[in-house]
């Protein structure tokens, strides 16, 4: 019978119970020598396997490496484990861990993946670790590894069979599926690395992830083989970059540092993702605020204290520079009417290009003190401790821990929360926070919650309505992430390593860094996209022109007896306009699709207004309700006008649907790109519209029933 050979090479820290492991491997023929050139012993063992699946005959040859914390060249052993890592002839890594030091080991666990090896993971001394009352949960960790993971005992002789028979079929793969994640800043240059490289179509023996790693690291052997090829002139500017965004994230120029900081981060996060302790105690500063912050009792009524703070400096500290912004905007718009007069051109400009765009200016405020604070938050290593603290009861619903994040972002606006999806690495968990963050009320709509909770609720409980549409949103939002994740991505959830890095002070170049950025992006996306809704809908809603129309009202106005009269037939004017224009004739063709939730074409025009920026809405009802559009939330004689104009089944169902229906253009542009194609947008748009109609549905006919059983 043909044999086969495998050349395993295994490496581990010193202590970890190599040699023991060895020795328990039945009928292993140990042959000793020297690596060439230096006095450092080089153990090998030889075995058979025969695999009982393929019937075939296996010859093991384990070449044992010296023991080394780190592929450093601190010893001469590190030197000699990392040169033949690199360069020798084997197969794939055994890496032998000590199981009562996890995080210890799996730094030098992380370096491994680093090289993108084929790799099998020996979890060693796990009686040991059982004894000290350790459980370690090996398939969530090789989930997070990406490779297999195999308990053992070299001193109870557990698990070697299990290690053969995965070397074999680990051998067999075609390519390695290990992973090490980064911080966000440095995942973001590897995927711009490996993109470049993507574009190039670069001929490269290592996978283009692992060799964007290695050139981040400065790995000298890559720089010396990519220096002489032609890609290396456009490859140089943007390593440079990436290297000093690096640097200003972690303010430090020591690559070696960093990275050792990353291999703390992800072993740290591992070992807490993994392992279980009956009694833990703190060793230092970190680990006693890890102790706090991380309680099951205390961790999640001090992030809810904290993130409570943060929006009430958000809304309050907002407020401020927003009514001098509105009172800016409200500026420009009126002298463009006075310089380009009150015909089509000041029209457009003022009322559909300043106003549009000061949509976007208008909470600008709040999303930069929103971003601010999630800056310091994130920056100072408080962030992965939440999402960790949360990993739990958010995987019950099918998301992961970080996708609280963009979660709690969209309570500001869903703009820049689509964006902070990104930090989810897993595929499928960050479609399907994109796809629920909708159901997070945005600030844009609270003007809406306001005007319809004072106009039906009274005032002295609008406070407690809004906390409950919120809580609502959120609610269903869970609950439409566990649909999503049931029924239409059925793919097992991919775990990965949630980083623990180390506290560290804020730095303010990092925070200006960090919030510019966000802050930029957001006004260039959402205000382009804005800018060219509004000049729509200001189109939609003064076209085709009425001049006879006009004319007629003009004839009553000048013939009004006193200002009142002359205001409410202007009102008037401004109605009959709307209803005959197309934006009022898309509101008259989709009627029918909205008479069913108690709504009349006036309603039903507000919310196609509200596609563009749910701001529009208040605006566009008090068009439409004969006010004119200079209305606020507050305004009392348009909530009196609701209140004679619609049923409270019927507000309570409106409330429903601008709660759930898609967010607006804008987010909806920054959805596209995150999701990555046209088809998400399409699925976004039915998902929200379907759900928003079923639950306004089910509200309109509820209410209706309890009023009429009330009354």
């Amino acid at each position: 019978m043909e044999t086969n050979p495998i050349r395993v090479a295994l490496v581990g820290q010193p202590n970890v119970g190599k040699s023991s492991l060895i020795n328990a491997i039945s009928n292993a023929h140990l042959h000793v020598g020297n690596f060439a050139g230096v006095t450092v012993e080089k153990s090998e063992v030889q075995m058979h396997y025969c695999d009982p699946d393929g019937c075939r005959e296996y010859e093991i040859t384990i070449v044992d490496l010296p023991g080394a914390y780190s592929l450093n060249d601190y010893t001469q052993e590190e030197r000699v484990t990392k040169e033949f890592l690199l360069d020798g002839d084997y197969d794939l890594i055994l890496n032998v861990v000590d199981a009562t030091h996890l995080q210890r080991n799996l730094l030098l666990t992380a370096e491994l993946l680093e090289l993108g090896k084929k790799m099998v993971v020996a979890l060693n001394m796990i009686d040991e670790a059982e004894k000290e009352g350790i459980e370690i949960d090996a398939e969530q960790l090789s989930a997070i590894l990406g490779v297999p993971v195999v308990k053992t005992s070299a001193r109870k002789k557990r698990g070697l069979d299990e290690l053969l028979a995965t070397i074999v079929r680990v051998y067999k793969q075609q390519e390695t599926r290990s992973k090490i994640v980064y911080s966000d800043f440095i995942e973001e240059e590897i995927d711009r690395l490996v993109r470049f490289f993507m574009e190039k179509n670069y001929r490269s023996d290592i996978p283009y992830r692992h060799l964007a790693i290695r050139l981040l690291k400065e790995d000298t052997r890559i720089y010396k083989q990519m220096h002489d090829e032609p890609i290396w002139i456009e490859l140089l500017p943007i390593l440079r970059e990436a290297l000093d965004h690096i640097y200003l994230h972690t303010g430090k120029r020591d690559l070696d540092e960093i990275f050792a900081d990353e291999h703390f981060a992800f072993a740290k996060g591992a070992k807490m993702e993994v392992i279980s302790t009956k009694a833990m105690r703190a060793q230092n500063i970190t680990q006693k605020i890890d102790n706090l912050l991380i309680n099951k009792y205390l961790g999640i009524p001090i992030f809810l204290f904290l993130m409570w703070g943060l929006f009430q400096l958000t809304f309050t500290l907002g407020a401020m520079p927003m009514d001098w912004i509105q009172a800016g905007i409200d500026w420009a718009s009126a002298q463009a009417h006075h310089l380009l007069g009150d015909g089509e051109l000041g029209s457009v400009v003022g009322d559909g290009i300043i106003q549009g765009v000061g949509a976007v200016l208008l909470f600008l405020p709040n999303i930069i003190i929103l971003f601010i604070g999630i800056a310091l938050l994130e920056t100072t290593g408080y962030m992965a401790r939440v999402a960790f603290l949360l990993d739990g009861f958010f995987h019950k619903f099918g998301l992961h821990g970080k996708s609280f994040i963009p979660l709690v972002t969209g309570f500001g606006c869903t703009v820049p929360a689509y964006m902070a999806a990104r930090t989810l690495k897993s595929r499928s968990d960050r479609l399907i926070t994109l796809f629920i963050l909708g159901f997070f009320s945005c600030s844009a709509r609270i003007p809406v919650y306001v005007l319809f909770a004072g106009a039906f609720f009274g005032v002295e409980h609008a406070g407690n309505i809004l906390f409950l549409i919120y809580i609502t949103g959120a609610i269903l939002g869970l609950i439409a992430a566990k649909v999503l994740r049931t029924f239409f991505f059925k793919e097992e959830d991919d775990p990965f390593v949630m980083e623990m890095p180390k506290y560290r002070l804020p730095s303010l170049k990092l925070i200006y860094h960090v919030v510019y950025g966000q802050a930029a992006d957001y006004l260039h996306k959402a205000g382009t996209f804005i800018l060219a809704a509004s000049v729509l809908i200001w189109f939609a809603s003064n076209y085709p022109k009425q001049p006879e129309l006009v004319a007629q009202y003009q004839q009553k106005i000048e013939q009004a007896a006193d200002a009142q009269s002359k205001d409410r037939l202007q009102a008037e004017l401004q109605t009959r306009q709307l209803e005959k224009s197309y934006l009022g004739q898309l509101g008259k063709w989709t009627e029918p699709f909205f008479a069913p939730l108690g709504f009349d074409w006036r309603m039903s025009v507000a919310l196609e207004a509200g596609l563009a920026a749910k701001e529009v809405i208040v605006s566009t009802l008090g068009v439409l309700y004969s006010l004119g559009d200079q209305v606020s939330a507050e305004s009392q004689g348009l909530r009196e006008r609701l209140r004679a104009e619609i049923s409270l089944p019927a507000a309570v169902a409106f409330i429903v649907f601008v709660m759930i229906y898609i967010p607006c253009l804008a987010s909806m542009a920054v959805f596209y790109r995150e999701a990555g194609g046209w088809k998400y947008l399409l699925y976004l748009f039915l998902m929200t519209t379907a759900t928003a109609w079923l639950l306004s549905f089910l509200a309109y006919n509820g209410v209706r029933f309890l009023t009429q059983s009330g009354g």
